[in-house]
């Protein structure tokens, strides 16, 4: 029986022994929810590719903070809010992710806020775009690291908000393009918001929608703007193809990834404002991405892809900050007014609305023959302290 004992005891002693060492080399478990697959596949992939270079960057390739390992959980989404929510809630529950990202779709995002509240735990929001993210819909364990609506918005004012402009809008019929519109027509002070047009987000043929844009404009003075906030598939700027020239029409838009930037071409000093572009921010963190991009897969980083960097950099940035604590009252502890670096420069997570505070590109395009898209060329950068960004939350 003493022996017994002395054994028990002697375990006993080297599992206490052993607690430390298990707790620094214990796992966090991010879960990272975005769509692999369905109509936002192209800004999902590209935000997947910029989490990892960034978790890879913000670690010194260790993949790992206060000894403990990071581990990233991929879900699709498939644009699916329901499909979503469930992820969400099973990557909390069942994988017991410690905090999530993502996702790509505002809708989806929506559904998963909730989520995120009743498991108490850290939702990172990137790179749904919506307002009401971090509006009305938000609760204090959502921050997010891609841009706002109102932050589109503001900087395109910038170029489009003069006397005497005429603007009408082609939008999304969801989140997105909802918000989108709502905050641009917040932003506009000088100019005239006369229509406002939303077709569903797989519309392929713009045909009517345009010609009840261009009904609205024709007979007005002065310059006159289409203003498009668009998404995923479909061609908004087919609506070019209706001759928008004989009625003086403009079209507008802000940045884009490079493949949607193709049709960019054909509208040579086109103005908006853009989140990204690879050749506009001047950081180190920047030219560590466009040549890490360029050495692994010969193209440059694109618009979502500097987003998934800046999610890495803001998660490992916290996670150092804690030492490693991934609860969500750490984290939240250590991220409200939280200055991290990205490859657009510095962030900030705002307090009121964990609302990350950050630079957009006022460009203009030009007409490159070595790119096969149109280069937006930096006409000015709108630094956070120049746009007066409302506080939506109501909580």
């Amino acid at each position: 029986m003493k022996r017994l004992c002395f054994g028990a005891l002697t375990a006993l002693a080297f599992s206490t022994l052993c607690l430390p060492l298990l707790a620094q080399t214990k796992e966090i478990r991010i879960a990272h929810v975005y769509s692999k697959t369905g109509p936002l596949e192209a800004y999902g992939k590209q935000t997947a590719v910029g989490f990892t270079m960034g978790l890879d960057y913000a670690t010194g390739g260790t993949m790992q903070v206060a000894g403990k390992k990071l581990v990233v959980l991929e879900k699709d989404d498939q644009g699916k809010p329901d499909l979503g929510k469930s992820l969400l809630a099973s990557a909390y529950a069942d994988d017991k992710a410690d905090l999530a990202v993502g996702p790509t779709s505002s809708g989806v995002a929506l559904a998963m806020l909730p989520v995120a509240e009743e498991y108490k735990k850290l939702l990172l929001v990137e790179p749904a775009v919506a307002d009401s993210i971090t509006g009305d819909k938000w609760n204090r364990y959502i921050f997010r690291t891609g841009r706002n609506s109102s932050q589109d918005a503001i900087s395109n004012a910038v170029a489009l908000d003069k006397p005497g402009v005429s603007i009408a809008t082609l939008a999304q019929d969801y989140a997105f393009g909802r918000d989108g519109v709502k905050a641009f027509k917040d932003a506009i002070k000088k100019a005239k918001l006369v229509h406002e047009e939303y077709l569903p987000t797989n519309t392929t043929d713009f045909t009517a929608g345009a010609q009840r844009l261009i009904d609205k404009l024709k007979d007005l003075p002065g310059r006159k703007v289409i203003f498009i906030i668009w998404a995923g598939t479909g061609n908004p700027f087919k609506i070019a193809d209706l001759d928008l020239k004989r009625y003086g029409i403009e079209i507008a838009t802000g940045g884009n990834i490079l493949p949607a930037m193709v049709s960019y071409k054909n509208f040579p000093g086109m103005e908006g404002a853009s989140y990204y572009y690879f050749g506009m921010p001047k950081n180190a963190v920047n030219e560590v991405l466009v040549a890490r991009h360029y050495s692994q897969f010969k193209t440059p980083p694109d618009f979502f892809t500097a987003g998934g960097f800046s999610a890495a950099m803001a998660v490992v940035t916290a996670l150092k900050k804690t030492n490693g604590d991934a609860s969500a009252e750490a984290l939240i502890k250590a991220m409200e007014g939280m200055s991290f670096d990205t490859p657009k420069g510095k962030m900030t997570f705002r307090k009121e609305d964990h609302q990350a505070l950050q630079s957009m590109y006022h460009f203009r395009i030009k007409v490159d023959p070595a790119f096969a898209w149109g280069v937006p060329e930096l006409v000015h950068e709108i630094k956070a302290e120049e746009m007066d960004l409302p506080i939506r939350n109501k909580r």
